[in-house]
């Protein structure tokens, strides 16, 4: 028997990449799956297709789980509204949304168009607020239901050309964040993971020389889309009842609890502060604990586990 037995999971971005496989072990670990997922391209500006969807569905039934698919956007409410009661009519129920759903529209910040910027809100955190806010009042009265959000480390630690991206993916922190806190007494969770896995979008940032090279290498050969399948769908087992309000990364066969801002150092001045006392005492009293300017993989420094 599976963690997941007897449960109803919708998944978005379910045709491609991390979507894809925590469908398909969703389903081998019990759980009746629907299948979302627009068909559309990575940066979401064709119009979609069916065929990734449910081709996963059928890959589903095939190995005797139960799914359906849907071609719906997660940027549009009344449509996320159709997979709910879509999982409801053809299942009888729904007990969690795992949601990777995205795109990207990658640019330097001031080069970056309204339209870019617009686009990867919408799918990412706009999406985020859709899947969430469509669910969040049938979890409440039932007492019980789970959020699997995604962030990135583009938002936790930075990352150049991805100001749109790194913005979403910071407020669906925020947003998991008060889910779960004013979801508690209701025993309704919500989770984040970072996750490092090659995957479309990753294979689409440019390799600029040897090194950027390697290191694609070793995310293809280290850091897979199954390996992150395995903590979304873990998260909504009953066993992970305790556990909300995280923020999650894996990379490889690595799993990362990241720690959340809380006050690093504080200096207090009884006659209070100018800007020049600030500029001569506080700010240089503080530098040796501000935080640099490197992106993940000064972070992350070794070869994935």
């Amino acid at each position: 028997m599976g963690v997941l037995e007897g449960k109803v999971v919708l998944v978005t971005g379910g045709g491609n990449g991390i979507g894809k496989e925590t469908a398909l072990l969703a389903a081998r670990e019990g759980a009746k799956v629907v299948v979302n997922d627009l068909g559309g391209s990575l940066t979401g500006a064709d119009e979609g297709s069916a065929g990734p969807a449910e081709t996963v569905a059928q890959e589903i039934r095939a190995a005797g789980g139960e799914a359906v698919s849907n071609s719906e956007s997660v940027t549009d409410m009344k449509a996320v509204e159709g997979m709910i009661e879509q999982a409801k009519d053809e299942f009888g129920d729904l007990h969690s949304i795992i949601n990777p759903a995205g795109i990207l529209r990658d640019g330097m910040f001031h080069k970056m168009s309204e339209d870019d910027w617009d686009s990867v809100i919408d799918v990412h955190l706009r999406g985020t607020f859709n899947v969430t806010r469509a669910a969040i009042e049938m979890f409440r009265e039932r007492e019980d239901g789970n959020f699997v959000l995604f962030t990135s480390t583009s938002g936790l630690i930075g990352n150049i050309g991805q100001a749109n991206y790194a913005a979403a993916k910071m407020g669906i922190v925020g947003l998991s964040r008060i889910i779960a806190m004013e979801g508690a007494r209701k025993n309704v969770r919500s989770n984040v993971i970072a996750p490092f896995a090659w995957t479309r979008m990753i294979a689409s940032i440019p390799v600029k020389d040897e090194a950027g090279a390697e290191r694609v290498e070793r995310m293809k050969n280290g850091m897979r889309a199954d390996q992150v399948a395995q903590l979304a769908v873990a998260l909504c087992a009953d066993k992970a009842k305790d556990t909300s309000g995280q923020i999650f990364a894996v990379r490889g066969n690595e799993v990362v609890l990241f720690d959340q801002p809380r006050p690093v150092k504080s200096l207090a001045r009884l006659e209070g502060w100018t800007p020049e006392s600030l500029l001569d005492q506080a700010l240089p009293a503080m530098k040796a604990n501000f935080f640099d300017m490197g992106a993940s993989a000064s972070v992350f420094p070794y070869d994935p586990v």
